[in-house]
């Protein structure tokens, strides 16, 4: 494949650059225009930390050295010279090389930790300091997406504070907990279970902007290890709309680049790593979305008429969203929700399961943890430990024998097999916090249980 082609599709994620935001080239397609546990690990706080953790991985950087614009920022801004950019390059294409040939990122787990694999990679080619500056560089660059325009300050905002909850209409991705809420003037209007981005292809962490609803979406796939296992497409060709190999399913909803909003996905997908970059929902889930973004946004956009745009399955087409609704995408492991405390599984490794930031979450909602009971302070601890990327073993997070006889109950409780989240009863944080899920879409057809009990 040639440097122009790679340019054009642009990276390693099904979901990435021109695959993700450039509208179909179908000759058929319409624009629509309507109206005691380990100790912590020091980190930055969430109420203070105003831009994502640096979550880079050779994979993703294989992606961004394709793009001449930030290879000019890496010799511009951290004065890299031709040969250390050749040596990132062959580094990323190794990594790639091996994802091919073992097909290692499509599993349920985080085994090697892509990031820490990539930081080491980094430091060995360019020194401690170089690597630090390309992984901030880098994450600056793949959060920020094609959106970094000209709004400034003007435009919107990520929500300040940890577990901040909308006044306005927008849409707030939580990746490690699997969960997508549509907010309409404040209010949560309803949520959804999602497939997130393996660990080797993680989504971004930032505001973004949904501006448009793309049906029947043609798709191109990049040149990465999961295409090439793939019987019937190829690198850089043209997957038409409907296809059986045309991943994206009947809608997308670009996000910025690299990621989308879309279907297609199997249920059995949903709540797990699903995609190469993207939130991923099952039909049926990303068309109820599309038609409450629709009415979120003020657009006109009928029942009748999605209905009449899915059924030509061969012709894309277009809607322009009349007020473009903020998607934020973030990555809270610790979450005060409707007066219990919510405890995620740090998956993709961002070291956030720290008693530092389990302090500046419920200081935020004006609970301090020394406050709490011994119980729930141990329960906390040990959710934490439990739920970070690399748990401590469990006679090290236990409490001596002294210990009484709550806090011994609580230091046995040990984490099921694959679970992803950790709930403790707060009762001082009654009716705080995040709101709980609204009508909760779990992708399987069938009504979610009520966990608010």
């Amino acid at each position: 494949m040639t440097l122009l082609s790679r340019l054009l599709i642009l990276g390693v994620l099904a979901c990435l650059f021109a695959s993700c935001t450039t509208t179909p080239t179908n000759t058929n397609t319409a624009s629509v225009q309507p109206t005691p546990a380990p100790s912590a690990s020091p980190s930055p706080s969430p109420v203070e930390s105003k831009t994502a953790s640096v979550q880079i991985t050779l994979p993703l950087l294989d992606a961004l050295l394709t793009d001449e614009k930030f290879v000019s920022r890496l010799k511009t801004n951290l004065k890299l010279s031709d040969e250390q950019v050749d040596s990132l390059k062959r580094a990323s294409s190794a990594e790639i090389i091996r994802l091919r040939e073992s097909n290692a990122e499509d599993v349920d787990g985080n085994s090697d930790n892509p990031r820490a694999h990539a930081e080491e990679q980094l430091r060995s080619i360019l020194g401690e300091q170089k690597a630090k500056e390309l992984t901030s560089l880098a994450n600056e660059y793949w959060s920020k997406g094609d959106q970094a325009d000209a709004s400034g300050d003007n435009g919107p905002q990520m929500l300040p504070g940890p577990n901040a909850v909308p006044t306005d209409t927008r849409v707030i991705v939580n990746i490690p907990a699997f969960r997508m809420d549509l907010f309409q003037d404040g209010s949560l209007v309803k949520s959804y279970r999602v497939g997130i981005g393996y660990p080797e292809f993680p989504l971004p962490q930032g505001l973004r902007k949904a501006q448009m609803i793309i049906f029947n979406p043609a798709w191109t796939p990049p040149d990465s290890p999961w295409v090439a296992t793939m019987k019937n497409v190829a690198p850089g060709e043209t997957v038409k709309p409907g296809d059986k190999d045309n991943p994206l399913g009947p809608i997308k909803i670009p996000i910025g680049l690299p990621s989308l909003i879309h279907g297609g996905k199997s249920p059995a997908k949903i709540g797990k790593f699903a995609s190469h970059g993207c939130v991923g929902l099952t039909t049926p889930q990303i068309k109820d979305f599309a038609m409450l973004l629709s009415k979120a946004s003020d657009t006109d956009l009928s029942d009748t008429t999605i209905a009449s745009y899915l059924q030509d399955k061969d012709q894309t087409k277009t809607v322009k969203l009349k007020n473009v609704v903020p998607v934020e995408l973030r990555y809270e492991t610790i979450v005060v929700e409707d007066g219990k405390l919510h405890i995620y599984k740090d998956v993709y490794a961002q070291d956030t399961n720290t008693e530092e930031n389990l302090r500046s979450v419920l200081e935020a909602h004006g609970v301090k943890f020394d406050d709490l009971s011994e119980q729930q302070r141990t329960e906390a601890l040990n959710a934490l430990n439990a739920m970070s990327a690399n748990p401590q073993k469990a006679s090290s997070a236990s409490p001596s024998p002294e210990a009484s006889p709550e806090k011994r109950t609580a230091a046995k409780k040990k984490p099921a097999k694959n679970q992803n989240e950790i709930v403790i009863d707060l009762g001082g944080l009654a009716q705080k916090g995040y709101p709980a899920p609204v009508n909760l879409d779990t992708g399987s057809g069938k009504p979610a249980a009520d966990k608010r009990g």
